[in-house]
């Protein structure tokens, strides 16, 4: 009997995006320029590791503004916040840094521009998560939201002439088509945004795990439980032919049950992703038998956001 050949898929694009990147170099910057503590509004991305990493820096996560002492330094997080936050941060004398994903911003932009021309705005996208409450939050009157293709058949507009689809920007790029052309069924005069809201980050993961998958009789997803794009991986991985697929936080929650009688492995993150933890579980692996590593890239990323004007400017006026 023949020994089984053992082999990693390295999924590239993988890991941080521009939004992380940047959100994350905001809290360090602001940590380096005015000292801690600095407090973040939320978990700045939807990470367990760069949470954890941040705080040993002297980051504090709080839920709400007014768990922040007067006149601090507040940082909102990368998923955006509703209008009423800024306004709360105001109130409070607070130093607030906005670490929105541009991406996001480009949403919200969205949002207050059809409000105004006072169309109903379709937002798909989860109940609950962060960046879906930020968005709603800039035209509540305006907005429904819809969670998901099933959730088209209770959708009610005023005026079917004049409703806009929008969408969060971490989410399965498939499901999100479905949900558009349901809801296009239902209402034939829907609008389209006048880009795509899905993140090219988001996008660009998705496609290289769609093509690595069929291949795979495990795939890997780093990521954690929170993080909308992680576990919207996990499912394209399995919509797309892998034969079982897992959400890991570390190396360690690797089960070796997984692994038995699995010849390809497949690896990926999630877009709030270090690269360490790419490592870490490549050396996990590795020490399992799966020392061939070949990386499979779609696409390459060279997109990259300037930090927060406050950021920018104190960077200056330090260098000066």
């Amino acid at each position: 009997m023949g020994i089984m050949t053992k082999r990693v898929l390295l999924a590239r694009p993988r890991g941080y995006c521009a939004g992380v990147d940047r959100a994350v170099e905001t809290v360090e910057r602001a940590l380096e320029l005015y000292g801690a503590p600095i407090y973040v509004r939320k978990q700045i991305v939807h990470n367990k590791h760069v949470v954890q990493t941040l705080e040993r820096k002297g980051a504090i996560f709080v839920e709400e503004n007014d768990e922040v002492p007067e006149g601090a330094t507040v940082i909102f997080s990368a998923h955006g916040v509703a209008p009423e936050v800024h306004e709360q941060a105001r109130q409070r004398n607070l130093h607030a840094i906005d670490a929105t994903c541009p991406l996001v911003t480009k949403v919200h932009q969205e949002a207050r521009r059809y409000a105004r021309d006072e169309y109903d705005i379709l937002l798909i996208g989860h109940e609950g998560h962060e960046e879906v409450v930020g968005t709603s939050g800039e035209a509540p009157e305006h907005v429904t939201l819809v969670d998901g293709p099933d959730a088209v058949d209770q959708v009610e507009v005023r005026d079917p002439s004049k409703v806009v689809w929008l969408s969060q920007t971490t989410l399965s790029v498939d499901e999100t088509l479905e949900t558009v052309d349901r809801l296009k069924a239902k209402f034939p005069g829907l609008q389209s945004p006048p880009s795509d809201d899905i993140c090219y980050a988001t996008q660009n993961r998705q496609q290289v795990v769609k093509q690595i998958a069929p291949d795979c009789d495990v795939l890997l997803v780093i990521g954690s439980r929170n993080s909308s794009n992680s576990v919207r991986l996990r499912e394209v991985a399995l919509e797309a032919g892998a034969r079982a697929s897992y959400l890991i936080d570390f190396a360690s929650e690797i089960d070796d049950g997984w692994l038995a009688g699995a010849s390809t492995v497949g690896l990926t993150s999630g877009a709030s992703v270090p690269e360490d933890l790419i490592e870490q579980v490549l050396g996990h692996l590795a020490a399992r038998g799966y020392a061939d590593v070949e990386e499979i890239t779609t696409v390459q990323e060279r997109q990259t956001f300037a930090l927060p004007r406050e950021i920018k400017r104190d960077l200056a006026a330090r260098n000066t």
